[in-house]
């Protein structure tokens, strides 16, 4: 039977030498089964996440005019403000409205790779209007690095290597990201009147996250994070207050010959009348400059094969893995690097800003879109759904690596 619910842990029991085994067992079954986690005590005060929540939410009140002179259309790095029904996932629009901010780095220069865009200078707000917003969110983006970094050795542990075995894809002066979301409810949207049957509305379409690891503030009651198991079910990942949810990314479970599992999630749009979702992921970066060559070959060591065993084990237990996103990060496609494919990433799902800087690369995306979409329609009607049984990826999907919820 795949999970029904999303494990909560503690991280301060990481802490304690004599408590220390206990969590890394809790987390060996989080990677394992679920490749999400509530975590709690994760060292962030109480009065920094406040200031988060008040100047996240404080920034979509500000006039459109001010929004608008920090769009992400407005540079390469795909860093800034993108309005409502900008952002496209699997396919479809994602009904909400976000800012993109990151740590900062000096703008690109011309003998560095094109991914290199994606390394730049924040847009941010106007101080004039928020003077507090970078220095509240520039805090919590250097915190919450320290804390991914953190975590990401405790994963190594718990799956049988030395707690450093990640650090060499990190850089010296690492990038983590981060995201302000804001999903309108279904009223506000136009998409239910009074008199009208409940739909769901695409907050974010089903996708996992890019990299390693990512954690979520959820700032509101509402729920709407929904994950999806093994069997292809969807379950909730309700607010719980003091948590973070963390997710798996397509990096750790390519760089982990698949044994920390990138399970695929959404988020539905609130229903009528209950107003606005609100929700603040981080992002852990990685060295984009990392070579899927060097992942599949050389990687972190080898993961000791009791380990592997148990994750074998969890698929065969489930009668295979069955969800509904392709795996993007590997390699054989047309990226060689980490930063290829995440600046493709980008691309497809901010089109708007692909049109603008990347053209070539838009044009080849939707190429590519249209013969997954014809493939699709030939095995639908050819009713070949087969799902092998020991597959460590999804076999099929049309969805994407982003960065979400």
């Amino acid at each position: 039977m795949s999970f029904d619910s999303i494990p909560i842990l503690d991280l301060s029991l990481a802490k304690d030498p004599t408590t220390k085994p206990e969590f890394l067992n809790q987390l060996r079954h989080a990677l394992l089964e679920v490749g999400f986690l509530y975590l709690k005590n994760y060292g962030i005060p109480e009065e920094i996440t406040q200031a988060v929540i008040k100047e996240g939410v404080a920034f979509f009140d500000l006039p459109m005019e001010e929004k608008l002179k920090i769009e992400m259309q407005n540079a390469p790095s795909f860093l800034g403000y993108s309005r409502l029904n900008a952002e496209i996932t699997a396919h479809s629009i994602d009904h909400r409205e976000q800012i993109d901010l990151s740590t900062d780095h000096p703008v690109r220069s011309p003998s560095q790779p094109l991914y290199r865009n994606l390394f730049a200078p924040t847009q941010w707000p106007s101080p004039s209007h928020l003077p507090n917003f970078k220095p509240t969110f520039s805090q919590y983006i250097e915190r919450m690095g320290k804390i991914s970094i953190y975590f990401t050795s405790l994963i190594a542990e718990a799956i049988g290597l030395e707690g450093s075995a990640f650090e060499k894809y990190f850089d010296e002066i690492q990038q983590h990201k981060l995201k302000i979301v804001k999903y309108p409810d279904l009223k506000e949207l136009g998409l239910w009147k009074e008199g009208d049957l409940l739909t769901e509305g695409q907050g974010v379409g089903p996708h996992k996250d890019s990299m390693f690891t990512s954690y979520l503030l959820q700032v509101t009651e509402h729920k709407g994070l929904q994950v999806q198991n093994l069997q292809g079910q969807w379950i909730d990942c309700p607010p719980i207050n003091g948590t973070l949810v963390v997710a798996i990314g397509q990096g750790m479970e390519a760089l982990t010959q698949g044994v920390c599992m990138s399970t695929t999630h959404r988020v539905l749009s609130p229903s009528p009348g209950t107003g606005a979702r609100f929700s603040v992921p981080f992002f852990q970066g990685v060295s984009l400059d990392t070579e899927f060559d060097e992942l599949n070959k050389v990687g972190v060591g080898k993961i000791p094969e009791g380990i592997k065993e148990m994750r074998r084990q969890v698929v065969v237990r489930n009668g295979g893995r069955l969800d509904d996103v392709e795996f993007t990060f590997k390699s054989g496609g047309s990226a060689r690097t980490l930063g290829e494919a995440t600046l493709r990433n980008r691309v497809k799902s901010h089109p708007d800003v692909g049109e603008r800087w990347y053209p070539e690369i838009l044009a080849d995306i939707r190429a590519v879109q249209k013969r997954e979409r014809e493939e699709a329609e030939a095995k639908e009607k050819g009713n070949d759904t087969t799902v092998s049984a020991t597959s460590e990826v999804p076999v099929a999907g049309l969805g994407q690596a982003v960065e979400a919820h």
